[in-house]
């Protein structure tokens, strides 16, 4: 009998063909279009999760997408749960005509496998069943606890996954957290993300006249809205990056010196970092680094402004009312409701009696930061070194993945993000990819993982 590394090794022409039809379901969960298939896509990870051998396996209804859920608990009373959670969803595909290859046609070029969902999510929490699948049709059992929980709309703001978390509770009961959603470093140099940065979202809406007014007849009479709003804006933030909302700092977890230190050591190459985004230059608070800026500081963006005319040719109006989208990434402490009061105060204090402001929440989760040193840390580091046969870096990543924060409030768990994806994967862009070798090396990685794991609980 082969053991659970070998019997990955040999299957993987299996694996990969079962890949390529997880992805070739079109799971677009914020399509209305795309309900069937997404419900479909369900219907398939559970047949999946049952030909792994996995128990209770169950497709649970919400007012969404569903959830589907299964488990393998035979390992012992004693013996740790491994929670391990992904999303079957996707991002739309739009702008179609940018793909070389039809996104829900999985396509393999130069030992990439394009497809929408490939690295987020689908092609990383697949490791996790296949890895889970090698040790029980070899060992006939798990050397830990096992649960899944696979949402499908992570994409579309996981309302169903946010409210089942607190009504499930015993189900979900576990002693750490696995999630496949994040992307190393390269492809040779594995990383461990053990901080995410939270998320508050808004609305900004700024009315004057009760409607659109001729710039000629009342321009120099009534201000103009989207004049109005690009001086609010100008006035959040400094040329350096340093955010004026009185009291904005006031909660951050200010960075220790021995994590400068831990951070320094994540081989970032800025050069090739700024030749990808395309802009002639990097910007930020000074008196950081790039790695501190990029995933240990909070920010503030605009993301899009709505207001007047910006079709072709001219026509000159004073728009009624326009809008702001922006964001504010936060750090350890920062609590989102908190954020979004202290914005809507400044921008009460500074907007002029010629307007009036409306600022709408439309989201927000704290940030998350992981100890470091847990036994699930230190086994994930031994499973990536064996692997990838180098020692991972850890990093801090600036995005956020909001059920890190409610296993954390709900069920008390660390999660372990355990990432195989690569920079340049282009999740939530045209020609998505997954490069192979990393899917082959995490279903090696992860079980690793459960076996060193068991042994640092035992």
């Amino acid at each position: 009998m082969p053991s659970p590394l070998e019997y990955a090794q040999q299957h993987r022409a299996d694996h990969l063909a079962e890949l390529k039809d997880f992805l070739s379901i079109p799971s677009v969960s914020t399509q209305p279009a795309h309900a069937a298939d997404t419900m479909q896509t369900a219907v398939w990870l559970a047949e999946s999760l049952k030909a792994a051998m996995l128990e209770n396996v169950a497709i649970i209804p919400t007012n969404g997408h569903p959830l589907v859920y299964a488990d393998w608990l035979h390992a012992g009373p004693n013996t740790p749960t491994v929670l391990i959670y992904g999303h079957y969803d996707v991002q739309p595909v739009e702008p179609l005509e940018e793909w070389h290859t039809p996104p829900f046609e999985p396509t393999v070029q130069n030992d990439f496998l394009y497809a929408r969902g490939a690295s987020d999510d689908k092609g990383q929490v697949f490791i996790h069943v296949k890895a889970v699948e090698a040790y029980l049709k070899t060992h006939g059992r798990l050397p830990v606890n096992v649960k899944f929980i696979i949402e499908g709309e992570e994409e579309s703001g996981g309302a169903s996954l946010r409210a089942f978390i607190p009504e499930n509770k015993e189900m979900l009961a576990a002693d750490v957290a696995l999630v496949s959603d994040t992307s190393m470093i390269s492809r040779d140099q594995p990383s461990i993300v053990y901080g995410l940065r939270g998320m508050c979202y808004l609305l900004m809406d700024i009315t004057g006249p009760a409607r659109d007014l001729h710039s000629g007849s009342f321009g120099g009479g009534i201000d103009n809205p989207l004049n109005v709003l690009g001086h609010i804006v100008a006035r959040l933030k400094d040329e350096n990056g340093h955010i004026l909302i009185p009291g904005f700092y006031d909660k951050v977890r200010p960075l220790s010196q021995e994590e400068r230190e831990v951070l320094s050591r994540l081989p970032l190459d800025e050069a090739a970092w700024l030749a990808e985004t395309g802009a002639p230059e990097a910007w930020g608070e000074p008196e950081y680094t790039l790695v501190e800026r990029l995933g240990a500081r909070p920010t503030l963006d605009v993301h899009g402004i709505i207001g007047g005319y910006t079709g072709p040719g001219a026509k000159t109006v004073l728009p009624s009312t326009v809008h702001c989208k922006l964001s504010m990434r936060l750090v350890p402490d920062q609590d989102p409701q908190e954020i979004a009061q202290l914005f809507q105060e400044y921008v009460q204090s500074i907007v002029p009696p010629t307007v009036t402001v409306t600022i709408n929440g439309r989201g927000g989760a704290p940030a998350t930061i992981t100890d470091r040193t847990i036994p699930a840390m230190r086994a994930a580091v031994t499973a990536y070194e064996a692997s990838f046969g180098k020692k991972p870096v850890f990093m801090r990543e600036g995005g956020s993945i909001p059920v890190v924060g409610q296993f954390q409030e709900f069920l008390a768990l660390e999660t372990v993000l355990m990432g195989f994806g690569l920079p340049d994967d282009r999740i939530h862009a045209p020609n998505e990819r997954f490069y192979l070798p990393n899917f082959y090396r995490g279903i090696e990685t992860s079980i690793r993982f459960l076996t060193g794991f068991a042994q640092l609980e035992s």
